[in-house]
């Protein structure tokens, strides 16, 4: 058995703690909603630990990771080890690792895929850090992940900063394959020729070489709204697509699928685009071509 305290018990984090006490691990959670909350204060939750200490961090990127980080620094002792499970640019985690390693406390970054369905499937991990820290954390990892072979649900990417980094990438990959989906979904919708598009869309989930998780999470979404007409086409990104263009061009290394889904997830949010009326406006100019009027 192992002892963790766990900040941050949102839909995942609280996910997280059951599947760990699940697996017979004590963790002792924070949360500033006190109604799952174990603890009243990080320094609450500390003094609740036994040295030496491992917390895992799961609350949104940027400063609110940051501020815990620094929090933490002044609360906890030598030999300690802080874990960022969260989606934090993979540049944030050597300015953490440094200031820990200042009191001798360890740092391992942690990409974590599963959603709100890990609870019950495992959680894929990368993560980064020195080998003795990540041995140090291996019975949680393998709590967490995914029952079968290790090696195919964790990975120890790199050094520091390679566990959000792997993360980065893997939710840039994503990005395409939802917008491929998203794409043959509204091609099938357009074809009068096709007269069933969830039929089809499910006929898909067993021997076709797209066959994959992202399918069956749409299949049950069609389940439930065969047109998904109870839903907007409104689409937010949580960062890690404009993080993943951000290597590509820093690295020269093309990715026209994922950049081209990310600028689609900004076409969704306007709802009148100044881009799409001067195209309009260009094809009546040179063509002649019948254009709508605003509010006709």
């Amino acid at each position: 058995m192992v002892q963790l305290g766990l900040i941050g018990l949102g839909k995942m984090g609280f996910n997280m703690r059951e599947r760990l006490r699940a697996a017979g691990h004590e963790v002792v959670g924070y949360d500033r909603n006190p109604d799952v909350s174990d603890t009243t204060s990080l320094e609450d939750l500390v003094s609740k630990l036994d040295a030496p200490r491992i917390v895992w961090i799961m609350v949104p990127a940027g400063d609110p990771t940051r501020q815990t980080v620094t929090e933490l620094s002044n609360l906890l002792a030598e030999g300690d080890m802080v874990i960022d499970g969260g989606n934090s640019k993979y540049t944030d985690d050597r300015l953490n690792a440094d200031l820990l390693a200042a009191k001798n406390i360890g740092y391992v970054d942690c990409g974590v895929s599963g959603g709100v369905w890990g609870k019950e499937n495992g959680y894929g991990l990368m993560v980064g850090g020195t080998a003795a820290d990540v041995e140090k954390a291996m019975p949680i990892f393998d709590a967490l992940r995914p029952e079968g072979p290790r090696e195919e649900g964790f990975s120890h990417a790199g050094e520091v900063g390679a566990g959000h980094y792997a993360k980065m990438i893997h939710n840039g990959i994503e990005y395409g394959m939802m917008q491929a989906f998203a794409e043959g979904f509204e091609l099938l919708e357009a074809a009068k020729v096709v007269k069933d598009v969830p039929a089809v869309i499910k006929g898909w989930q067993r021997g076709t070489v797209v066959r994959s998780w992202l399918l069956d999470l749409l299949v049950r979404a069609l389940d439930e709204d065969p047109e998904l007409d109870d839903l907007e086409g409104y689409v937010e990104d949580s960062g890690e697509g404009r993080w993943t263009l951000e290597e590509a061009i820093n690295n020269a290394v093309p990715a026209p699928v994922i950049s081209a889904a990310l600028f689609a997830r900004f076409a969704s949010r306007q709802e009148h685009s100044a881009a799409m009326r001067a195209v309009a406006a260009l094809r009546n100019q040179f063509g002649g071509h019948a254009v709508k009027k605003a509010g006709g």
